[in-house]
């Protein structure tokens, strides 16, 4: 199932700036096959269910790695059914 994710992963305890890493996730999402847009609150990400639960994952196994003990992660899939529909599809569709 194809769909359009919008996801917000937040380091905790790990002080005020989140900012370090903000960059490797960005890093892991640029390298993934995946159409990919950053916004200032997260990102969105457009492709088959598993294919972006699986880029999350490698996210989460990356701020394992540098040590981050707590992430919050908010995540909103949308999907249609009855036509294809990419990211700009849905922003040209209210423009």
């Amino acid at each position: 199932m194809k769909v359009v994710a919008d996801l917000c992963i937040v380091p905790m305890g790990v002080g005020p700036s989140v900012s370090p890493y903000v960059r490797e996730i960005k890093a892991i999402i640029d390298a993934s096959p995946l159409n990919a847009e950053m916004h200032a609150n997260g990102t969105n990400i457009e492709g088959e269910l598993s294919d972006v639960c699986r880029l999350i994952e490698q996210c989460e196994a990356r701020l394992a790695e540098l040590g981050v003990a707590r992430v919050f992660y908010t995540m909103a899939f949308s999907s249609r059914r009855d036509k294809q529909q990419a990211m700009a599809d849905k922003l040209k569709a209210v423009s």
